[in-house]
């Protein structure tokens, strides 16, 4: 009975949970230029689930996580014969840092997240209602891979 959790612990798995962070994170700030973006408020609840402090200030920090870049946007994919976009992609990139003082625990990061959805100009509410899911489902996957690269430390 004990010897099948002893191999799934060996292996390095580890059951879904709070995050794991370095301890140098325990009171944090967040530095960027824009605190209501999307990934910046997904990012400060998952940091606060995971039992983090965010202060206000950089001088009450143990840690700054510094997020240099935050970028979303669309672009066209393909059009149609009447030169009208059939298709998009949505895509979130951001880059980030983490630093304790003035030691660097992570060196600038750069990650990006796309996705393509069909448009039809005739379900245009429910096309623009579908961006904003797949930009909210990006910034999820984000906030999830900047976590995980920092839980790694």
């Amino acid at each position: 009975m004990l010897l099948p959790l002893l191999l799934i612990g060996g292996c390095g798995f580890h059951m879904q949970g709070k995050v794991q962070t370095p301890s140098a994170m325990q009171r944090t700030y967040i530095a960027a230029e824009d605190r209501f973006s999307l990934f910046y408020r997904d990012l400060r609840a998952q940091l606060q689930a995971a039992d983090i402090t965010i202060v206000e200030s950089p001088q009450d920090a143990t840690a700054t996580l510094s997020i240099l870049a935050d970028e979303t946007g669309q672009r066209v994919l393909s059009v149609s014969a009447r030169n009208v976009p059939t298709e998009y992609e949505v895509y979130y990139s951001v880059e980030y840092a983490l630093s304790a003082g003035e030691e660097s625990l992570l060196a600038p990061q750069f990650v990006a997240l796309t996705r393509d959805y069909t448009y039809d100009e005739t379900l245009v509410l429910g096309k623009i209602r579908e961006e904003t899911l797949l930009r909210e489902a990006l910034v999820r996957d984000l906030v999830r891979l900047v976590l995980k690269q920092i839980s790694t430390l």
